[in-house]
């Protein structure tokens, strides 16, 4: 009797393990799916690199790179060109600094209320209320900056400081409200994410509301923040129509926001029209001042990545 248990127990164990050594083919098609989609956007990426890669290149054996990174005077389709970046990645910097002004600390805040103070029923009502302004075209943005924010501006500022139509400071201010829903949003669900045990040790500790909110939640979050601010920052970089029509296209080589500015986005915008020959040197500019721009996102990115692995090392 113990011999035959013995002998059915070996056998369903051998057909246990031939059942799962039996070849799933549905698991293997989902595997060769998800691969698939992957390369795909790997594949993207080199494209896009090597579709500016190689006009850049091309670029450069015309013009010095010195030359493009240190000269200060852009005119590559006057006579005779001058092929100086500086005032494009000068015009980027201040627009992307006055939008960080506006909506990193409003978007922080706004992600601490949902988070900590909100309750339930007005988080619910609130956050896709904000969210709502992610929404919007930003050529609806650029507009709302020319007719509404530079007028308010021009009625602030008295004397002979009146900034002109096309000004830095407008775009600057429309594009941080752009982005505050990013950082927001982002931010809060970072804030969620952490355990409610951390919040409840805080309070058994004697510590009040914004104590807990601002000492316990936010450095356990700092991560995803991190990563909130680099994203909306990089957005900010990248933003084309918003700098078009509101900031002016012009180069102008100067930190004061109240004069027009022309930025790298704003400038592949309007050459890219194909008014420019196609292959001339004046085309290729678009490519190059591409590639630096796609270089500059880069260096955020990997830094960023870098931040968050280092805070998420300490508070995990």
């Amino acid at each position: 009797m113990t011999q035959l248990i013995d002998k059915r127990a070996a056998a369903a164990g051998t057909s246990g393990f031939l059942r799962q050594q039996r070849p799933r083919h549905g698991e293997r098609a989902i595997q060769v799916a998800l691969l698939a989609a992957a390369l795909v956007a790997v594949a993207t990426t080199v494209a896009i690199v090597i579709a500016l890669l190689i006009p850049t290149l091309e670029f450069f054996s015309v013009v010095s790179p010195v030359e493009f990174l240190t000269g200060t005077t852009w005119t590559p389709l006057f006579e005779p060109p001058s092929f100086g970046v500086v005032p494009l990645v000068v015009g980027t910097l201040v627009i992307t600094v006055i939008a960080s002004v506006v909506a990193l600390p409003l978007g922080l805040g706004a992600a601490i209320y949902l988070s900590e103070y909100a309750p339930e029923r007005v988080r619910r009502s609130l956050k896709p209320t904000l969210e709502v302004l992610a929404g919007i075209p930003t050529v609806v943005y650029g507009f709302f900056a020319l007719t509404f924010i530079t007028p308010v501006i021009q009625a602030i500022v008295p004397g002979d400081g009146l900034p002109s139509v096309f000004n830095a400071l407008s775009a600057g201010l429309v594009m941080g409200v752009m982005i505050i829903p990013t950082v927001a949003s982002l931010s809060e669900d970072a804030m969620a994410a952490v355990p409610n045990t951390l919040r409840q040790g805080a309070f058994a500790l004697g510590s009040n509301k914004r104590q807990v909110s601002t000492r316990v939640v936010v450095p356990a979050a700092l991560s995803g923040i991190a990563a909130a601010f680099i994203l909306g920052i990089s957005r900010a970089i990248g933003e084309t129509m918003i700098v078009t029509i509101a900031a002016g296209l012009q180069p102008n080589l100067t930190l004061n926001p109240l004069k027009f500015m022309e930025t790298m986005t704003a400038f592949i915008a309007s050459t890219g029209q194909g008014d420019v020959p196609t292959g001339s040197i004046e085309y290729k500019t678009v490519f190059a001042v591409g590639m630096l721009l796609f270089i500059i996102t880069f260096v955020m990115n990997m830094a960023s990545i870098r931040l968050v692995r280092k805070y998420r090392e300490v508070y995990e």
